[in-house]
């Protein structure tokens, strides 16, 4: 069975907007910010595979093992007959879910959701062709803004994996968790990954790896910003910054400009001091109680909370009530 064709809620012209939107709050906002989320371009893409592997990124292989581990029960307890993943990417780790419905049976529906058009026609035709019993049905769109176009009905599964929801600010997963649970139905089941508080020398590496892909990975946003919108940022004058904010229990990644300089884009000019710091990600940290809690408050009841073994990411099935 081949995939669907692509429904698609968010054409070019809209991250164009959002782009320049972004950018023009981000870089006249004291301090400066962009969101993380303009990283992944095809390049972006390549170079956060590319971090995955690093042996100082333990994330990707901690949540990893807790599926492998725990793939067959997530099929089991939640007897969901269709499985939607928000920002899937490549959908590596969800073939994990998706073998573990296969042997169990029942599994109808795989629904993944991404801003890449690209990168879901690849997974899309490949998942379909891996799994000939499922119907795929990608949806081009943002997760933050698009829920509301996830397919209703049956008993769903939503995966939201990879620690993403830790880019968000505090408000901002409140949002998204308010709005994930009203366009779930009671019964339904929403699986989250969060990495954990942990060591600080654990945890800085991660996103500062002695061989410099992070850094190469923290400047592609400036490359983005040039080639979209015509802008003359030089990435190589800033250095690459990973900040553990002790009293938010988060990691900021930042871009410090390594001198003066005076940066045009969307016809104005941005000035940056040097030393001046520009943060281009959250990645903020959890304990096992304050994600029960964060999902208590928009609606969702624990079912399960696992980690690896090592204790370093979490994983939580939740239930709609």
């Amino acid at each position: 069975m081949s995939a669907e064709p692509l429904e698609i809620y968010l054409e070019e012209q809209d991250l164009a907007e959002g782009l320049r939107s972004d950018v023009r709050v981000g870089l006249t906002a004291d301090p400066k910010w962009l969101p993380p989320k303009w990283f992944y371009d095809a390049r972006g893409s390549e170079l956060f595979e590319e971090i995955t592997r690093l042996p100082e990124y333990y994330p990707t292989r901690a949540e990893r093992a807790v599926l492998v581990e725990r793939a067959g029960d997530i099929a089991a307890s939640t007897g969901a007959k269709t499985l939607i993943e928000l920002g899937s990417g490549s959908s590596e780790k969800t073939r994990l879910l998706l073998d573990a419905f296969t042997r169990r049976g029942g599994l109808g529906t795989f629904v993944p959701l991404d801003v890449s058009v690209s990168a879901l026609l690849r997974s899309t035709e490949q998942i379909a062709a891996d799994y000939p019993g499922l119907r795929v049905r990608g949806i081009v769109g943002d997760f933050t803004r698009q829920l509301d176009r996830l397919p209703t009905g049956g008993r769903r599964l939503v995966a939201f994996l990879g620690g993403t929801i830790g880019n968000l600010l505090p408000a901002e997963r409140a949002g998204f968790l308010a709005a994930m649970r009203a366009a779930l139905e009671p019964g339904d089941h929403l699986l989250i990954g969060t990495d954990l508080v942990k060591d600080p020398a654990v945890i800085v590496p991660a996103y500062d790896d002695a061989a410099g892909v992070t850094a190469e990975f923290n400047r592609n946003v400036l490359r983005v910003i040039n080639r979209e919108l015509g802008a003359d940022f030089d990435p190589a004058a800033f250095s690459h910054v990973a900040y553990w904010d002790p009293e938010r229990e988060w990691i900021e990644m930042r871009l410090r400009a390594q001198r003066p300089m005076r940066v045009r884009v969307l016809g104005w000019e941005v000035d940056f001091a040097a030393g001046e710091e520009l943060r281009t990600e959250v990645s903020a940290k959890f304990h096992p109680a304050g994600i029960a809690a964060e999902l208590a408050a928009a609606g969702f009841r624990r079912e399960e909370f696992w980690t690896d073994p090592d204790g370093l990411f979490g994983v939580t099935l939740a239930r709609a009530d």
